[in-house]
C-alpha cells in the first residue's frame, strides 16, 4: 500500500522538481541574459525611464543607428578605450597567481598534512586569521613601501600581493584534500625506492588532481574578480578588467559611458560560464572529495 502511494506521488514530485529547476535557472540566468541583450542597445533604450519596453524593441537604437541592434558599446570599449589591454593584463595576473599559489599550496599543504608536529596546526590557524582580514586593510600597508621603492603600478607587484592574500585559502583547501589521501600511499612509494618528493610528484598529485583543479579554479576566480587590490596597486595603463569597467562608469568629475561598461561586463562574464562548464565535473568531484571525511 505504501509503495503504491509513493509510486503515485513520484510523477508529481518529478514534475514539481523539474519546474522548480527550470524557474530557478531562468531567474539565475536572467541578469546575464538581460545585460547581454542590452549591450546591443543604446543607453537611452537600455536605461529608459519612459518605458522599460524600449530596452526590448530598441526605439532609440533604431533612430540613432538604423537598426534594432548596435555594436557601438563593444566597439567603444574594445577599440576606442582599448579594453583588450585590460583583458591581457587580467590574463597575465591570473596565470601567475594561479601557478604560484598552486605551487606553494601543494607543497605546503602536503607538508602540513604529513607533519606530526603541533606547529602545523597553528600555522594553519594563523593562515586562517590572515585570510579572514579584509584585503583592503592589508593592501593599505603595502602602499607606502611600494611608492618609496618605485614598485607601485606594476603587474608583478599586484601578483605578489594577490598571492600573499589568497595563499592561506589555497593552503587550507589543498591541506584538506591531502588529508583524504592515506599515508600508506607515501610509505608504499618510499618502499619501492621513491624519495619523499618523488612520492609526492608521481603518486600523490595524480590521485588528488581533482582537488588541484578545484583549488586552481577558485584561486583563478579570486584573482579574476578582484577589485580592491588591483584598483589600489595598478596604474591606469596596467588596469585589469574589473577596475577598467569601473572607470567606464565615470566619476562626479568626469562623464562616463555606461554602455562601454555594459559591453565590458558581458565580455568579462562570458569566459567564466565557459570555464565553469568545461571544468564542472572536476569541480564537483573535487568539492566532494574535500568535503567528505573518511
Amino acid at each position: 500500500m505504501a509503495s503504491s502511494v509513493v509510486d503515485n506521488k513520484s510523477p508529481v514530485l518529478r514534475t514539481l522538481s523539474t519546474l522548480f529547476i527550470i524557474v530557478w535557472l531562468i531567474i539565475a540566468a536572467f541578469p546575464f541574459l538581460w545585460t547581454f541583450w542590452g549591450s546591443f542597445k543604446v543607453e537611452l533604450d537600455f536605461f529608459s525611464k519612459e518605458n522599460w519596453t524600449n530596452a526590448i524593441v530598441g526605439v532609440r537604437t533604431v533612430t540613432e543607428t538604423g537598426g534594432p541592434f548596435t555594436g557601438n558599446g563593444y566597439d567603444g570599449a574594445w577599440v576606442q578605450e582599448e579594453f583588450w589591454r585590460a583583458v591581457l593584463n587580467t590574463s597575465i595576473v591570473c596565470f601567475f597567481v594561479v601557478c604560484t599559489s598552486l605551487t606553494i599550496g601543494t607543497l605546503g599543504g602536503y607538508a602540513l598534512s604529513r607533519s606530526g608536529f603541533r606547529y602545523a596546526f597553528w600555522l594553519l590557524i594563523i593562515a586562517l586569521i590572515f585570510r579572514a582580514m579584509p584585503p583592503i586593510t592589508l593592501v593599505a600597508g603595502y602602499l607606502l613601501p611600494f611608492f618609496e621603492w618605485g614598485l607601485w603600478g606594476h603587474l608583478s607587484t599586484t601578483i605578489i600581493v594577490l598571492v600573499a592574500i589568497n595563499q592561506p585559502f589555497t593552503l587550507w583547501m589543498l591541506h584538506s584534500f591531502f588529508q583524504k589521501i592515506p599515508k600508506d600511499l607515501d610509505e608504499s612509494a618510499m618502499v619501492d625506492g621513491c624519495t619523499s618528493f618523488q612520492a609526492f610528484r608521481y603518486v600523490i598529485i595524480p590521485v588528488m588532481w581533482p582537488g588541484v583543479i578545484t583549488t586552481g579554479l577558485f584561486s583563478f576566480l579570486l584573482a579574476y574578480n578582484d577589485f580592491a587590490v588591483t584598483a589600489m596597486l595598478l596604474s591606469k595603463e596596467n588596469q585589469t578588467m574589473v577596475p577598467k569597467i569601473a572607470s567606464f562608469l565615470g566619476t562626479t568629475q568626469t562623464e562616463g559611458n555606461v554602455m562601454f561598461a555594459v559591453a565590458s561586463v558581458v565580455s568579462a562574464t562570458a569566459p567564466l560560464f565557459v570555464l565553469v562548464m568545461f571544468f564542472q565535473r572536476q569541480i564537483v568531484s573535487g568539492l566532494t572529495a574535500g568535503a567528505v571525511k573518511g
